[in-house]
């Protein structure tokens, strides 16, 4: 029975939860029979359900939500309520719970994917065929350009972002997060990063005038990236707490930035390694902005400024956790490691723009 499964230190609040259940025309009968702990601890929580002969994942924020985690999590069920039916591979949105009383925070639950995340060492085929391993590079590009063809508006988006010269916004939006970190003890803003200013004023100047709007997922990348065992696919792209309007080119872009080649700077030590091993096999990036042309139609020359742009944004997202751990509101290695590599970000982001 439900109230016999554990809580996990509060965040399933079972007798609300299970009533909850019961209306909300999920899969299966009966009492919810097994839960398991997928991930946690300062980031979204999931919980693989188990109830009759079906599964389903719960997503909640953390125990200690931030400020804007429910409206994030309401964002999530929209954006993923929106793709359904389309050609994105994801995980399909079964219920989304606005009501705070029922569990304490919103939350929405989905369909499980089949695969794995892949970081680190790759499993399965991945690891002994080169083949594969090229698919996944492949999967990237496909996916990638399967979300820029979903007309954001036709699916009820189009007020999911500020697509007003979105382009144009991009360097003082990120600029000032990194100077919000300036709050934390021990921050000292941007002069904590380099190249912010050479790479900036690059960016400033040079805005493609060609750009488009669509849905973007804002962290396409290894973590947020299931593979499937079974074929060399993608079988969802997950975590879409940061989707939102913007050009699709900077969803391949990100990808770009996970990417090594010879070249790459050194700096960031550790950091500057291939987030996947063995990395043999793997498409160059120039294959990939090659795909993506040819798969979209897009004109692929002002790819060299998205790719700076995310290097640039990434760099500055990650300094938060940097920011984060100078006041010991975050693990020490964590914002060393995070910071090597936003510095690593910064060097290839003022290599490429040449400056």
């Amino acid at each position: 029975m439900g109230d016999a499964l554990p809580d996990f230190d509060g965040l399933l609040g079972w007798a609300a939860l299970s009533a909850w259940i019961e209306t909300a025309g999920l899969p299966g009968q009966g009492p919810i029979t097994e839960a398991v702990k997928l991930t946690g601890g300062s980031q979204n929580n999931l919980f693989l359900l188990s109830r009759g002969n079906e599964r389903f994942v719960l997503r909640r924020p953390p125990k200690h939500p931030r400020k804007n985690s429910n409206d994030t999590m309401l964002r999530e069920a929209r954006v993923l309520g929106a793709l359904a039916g389309s050609a994105v591979p994801h995980p399909r949105m079964l219920a989304c719970c606005a009501d705070t009383s029922v569990i304490g925070v919103c939350f929405y639950i989905m369909e499980p994917l089949e695969g794995f995340s892949p970081v680190g060492a790759l499993q399965g085929r991945y690891a002994e065929d080169a083949s594969w391993r090229h698919r996944m590079g492949e999967e990237f590009v496909r996916a990638a350009v399967a979300l820029a063809a979903v007309d954001y508006k036709a699916v009820g988006l189009q007020d999911f972002g500020k697509p007003d010269n979105w382009h144009g916004r991009q360097v003082e939006r990120w600029r000032s997060q990194l100077d919000g970190y300036r709050d934390m003890a021990g921050y000292a803003g941007e002069a904590m990063l380099p190249h912010v200013d050479e790479v900036g004023n690059w960016l400033s100047s040079n805005v493609p005038a060609d750009g488009r709007i669509g849905i973007i997922h804002g962290d396409f990348q290894w973590p947020n990236v299931m593979f499937s065992l079974e074929s060399p696919r993608i079988s969802g792209l997950i975590d879409w707490e940061l989707s939102t309007l913007g050009d699709p080119l900077l969803d391949l872009a990100w990808v770009l930035t996970s990417w090594r080649e010879p070249g790459d700077p050194s700096e960031g030590g550790a950091s500057s390694a291939p987030v996947v091993t063995p990395w043999s096999g793997f498409m160059s990036r120039a294959e990939l902005i090659t795909l993506y042309g040819e798969l979209s139609g897009r004109d692929m020359s002002s790819m060299p400024w998205f790719f700076v742009l995310a290097c640039f944004k990434l760099a500055c997202l990650l300094e938060g956790t940097y920011a984060r751990s100078l006041s010991g509101q975050a693990p020490k290695e964590m914002g060393v490691f995070l910071h090597n590599y936003a510095t690593w970000l910064m060097a290839k982001a003022q290599l490429m723009a040449a400056v």
